[in-house]
């Protein structure tokens, strides 16, 4: 058993779909933040669940890791090949198969991305809302059980994925879930695999929920003289049942890396981003007594809009706020991480982050969806150097002990991947050897992305 006699024999069976070209591997040996280069031994691009269920018998009788690969963007490293093997980069299943307006869904292959998928369905009044910032495929979104700006609104990845169509390990394609609303028929299969991060079966389609263009948005930008006071004006919006769209924080270095990076006016201190939904009088009436609490708090210097583009450049600016910070160092990569509290957690969870990261010496911005109680820091460090990621390591440690301290989870949106599986058994005690245990039935070769989620034996 060897991966070079799988990847022979894939290549007689795709020929041109798959490759070991140096380029293609360097590609997807890459991740967006600090872990080290890993290449896999080869890149397959199927176009079909026939293929991909091919290419896993295959390498299932080798004895052959197996990688999905949606874009690449993911931040703990989900995607890298630590095991060698091949790479499955789904890019190329990319159609939207079906749309059902009248229900409300959509049938979609796991490569498409979600800006592609909201212009296909831009005639429709319907949009699909998850937003994690990253032009992300869903497939990928689905395996992360990603979330992002608006997920206060409409809820996660968890929330908006009615069923699947899954490649197992041993080949079988099964189907989970369906097109209904609700069901109480058996184990929910749609939910075990979304969030699994490719590492029980391969997903080959997806059926989502969709939502009404909403008939009026309206944005707004504000500031605050301390880091206490926005993140408690957050969770005075929120208790008083105001349906906030996106709430979003970001600290003074945050503004400043804006002001450079996006030529952004910001006064550099803490802001909150926020944006409403609804028809022209709900969103008027949102919009007025969310800013009369946020005032309440010392919330100065609002900036309204609802104009398309206003709005639009506010979130643009604010979903590349990872490129801006890393401007701030530049040549810097970044140790980037998350955690998530219950919401009267949410300003302890902040400001005991923001004072380690200032004694650390290190540079490291705070941001995030605030109105769940999740929240990032992009801990700044220069490339090679072992003391600085260390102590940004240490941080991270710090911030994942802290959120489990107060009742809350090591990771709100980014997913496990290698990154977060020293805090798995801390969070999930026993629960976390019963995830091993659904593992080991699914995939006894741990053939699925080894080495994430599942410490390996």
């Amino acid at each position: 058993m060897s991966v070079q006699a799988a990847i022979n024999e894939l290549t007689t069976l795709l020929g041109e779909k798959i490759t070991t070209s140096k380029s293609d591997l360097d590609l997807h040996g890459q991740n967006e933040t600090h872990f080290a280069p890993c290449p896999p031994d080869a890149v397959v691009y199927p176009t079909s669940t026939t293929e991909v269920q091919q290419v896993v018998k295959i390498c299932a009788r080798h004895g052959c890791p197996i990688v999905p690969w949606g874009t690449g963007t993911s931040l703990e490293g989900h995607a890298l090949a630590i095991q060698g093997g091949i790479s499955l980069d789904m890019s190329r299943m990319n159609a939207v198969l079906e749309v059902n307006a009248e229900d409300m869904d959509v049938r979609i292959q796991p490569g498409l991305t979600r800006v592609a998928l909201n212009e296909e369905l831009r005639a429709t009044g319907l949009f699909f809302p998850i937003d994690p910032g990253a032009n992300a495929s869903l497939g990928g979104m689905a395996s992360t059980r990603a979330s992002g700006t608006t997920a206060v609104r409409y809820g996660t990845m968890r929330d908006n994925v009615l069923g699947l169509e899954v490649v197992l390990a041993d080949g079988r394609i099964i189907r989970t879930g369906t097109r209904a609303r609700k069901s109480s028929a058996g184990y929910d299969l749609t939910g075990l695999f979304v969030g699994s991060e490719g590492t029980l079966g391969v997903i080959t389609e997806l059926t989502l929920r969709l939502h009404g263009v909403p008939e009026a948005m309206s944005s707004a930008i504000c500031a605050f003289d301390d880091i206490g006071a926005a993140v408690n004006a957050v969770i005075a919006t929120i208790q008083t049942g105001i349906p906030m769209a996106r709430i979003e924080f970001v600290d003074a270095e945050t503004a400043r890396a804006f002001n450079g990076y996006a030529g952004a006016d910001m006064p550099e201190k803490p802001h909150l981003l926020l944006e409403f939904h609804g028809s022209d009088a709900s969103v008027k009436e949102q919009a007025e007594r969310a800013g009369e609490i946020i005032a309440e708090f010392g919330g100065s210097d609002f900036k309204w809009s609802t104009r398309t583009e206003d709005r639009n450049a506010l979130w643009e600016m604010r979903h590349n706020a990872y490129y801006a910070a890393l401007s701030l160092k530049p040549g810097a990569t970044a140790v980037v991480t998350d955690i998530c509290v219950p919401l009267s957690r949410l300003a302890e969870a902040v400001e005991q982050t923001a004072a380690d990261i200032a004694a650390s010496g290190l540079p490291g911005p705070i941001l995030g969806h605030v109105g769940d109680g999740n929240f990032h820091a992009v801990l700044m460090i220069e490339p090679g150097n072992a003391s600085e990621k260390a102590t940004a390591l240490a941080l991270a440690k710090a911030m994942s002990e802290r959120a489990l301290r107060l009742g809350g989870t090591v990771t709100g949106e980014h997913g496990v991947g290698m990154g977060k599986l020293d805090y798995m058994e801390a969070e999930h005690g026993p629960a976390w050897g019963v995830m091993g245990d659904i593992k080991r039935a699914l995939d006894p070769g741990n053939l699925m992305n080894p080495g994430k989620m599942i410490r390996s034996n």
